[in-house]
């Protein structure tokens, strides 16, 4: 199965790893494997797509400029506790609203032809204006309060 313009279909496997941390067991998840669907599928792998939206493309843009971009593995989590991979995205905010809302994340170093295939989508589509988001201190316009309103107090 071929990678599309926008979709690029992946076989991910996990691993569930047991550690001892003092008298406690602790179990983690970790990706085992991830291969182009091109590729014959590992065992016990799941067929996952990572699918680029042209809505995203400045958390793309972000992510690929760090030093370490990164993909993110959103899995679903069986009656046994165990995880399954269901998504992959390249969007740290898809990401972070799944961990908000306690769905599984994993996160892999992403690697440079997907990298590129993502430049690529930004190009086709055009680069999006990056903006910080400020969170702003309240005004209260009735009694003529706040940040906006200081340069009033010494017109008075």
């Amino acid at each position: 199965m071929q990678h599309t313009e926008s979709q690029w279909p992946m076989y991910v496997s996990l691993k569930k790893i047991e550690k001892q941390v003092g008298r406690w067991t602790s179990v983690q998840w970790e990706v085992d494997q991830m291969l182009p669907a091109t590729h014959a599928a590992p065992e016990g792998a799941r067929l996952v797509l990572l699918e680029l939206h042209k809505d995203e493309r400045g958390s793309y843009r972000i992510n690929i400029d760090m030093d370490n971009a990164m993909l993110y593995i959103v899995c679903d989590e069986n009656l046994e506790g165990d995880w399954i991979p269901a998504a992959i995205s390249a969007d740290q905010n898809v990401a972070a609203g799944c961990l908000e809302g306690d769905t599984p994340v994993l996160n892999i170093p992403m690697p440079q032809a997907i990298a590129c295939w993502i430049e690529a989508f930004i190009t086709r589509h055009g680069e999006v204006e990056i903006r910080a988001h400020r969170r702003q201190k309240h005004v209260n316009r009735r009694k003529n309060e706040g940040p906006s309103t200081n340069h009033l107090a010494g017109n008075s």
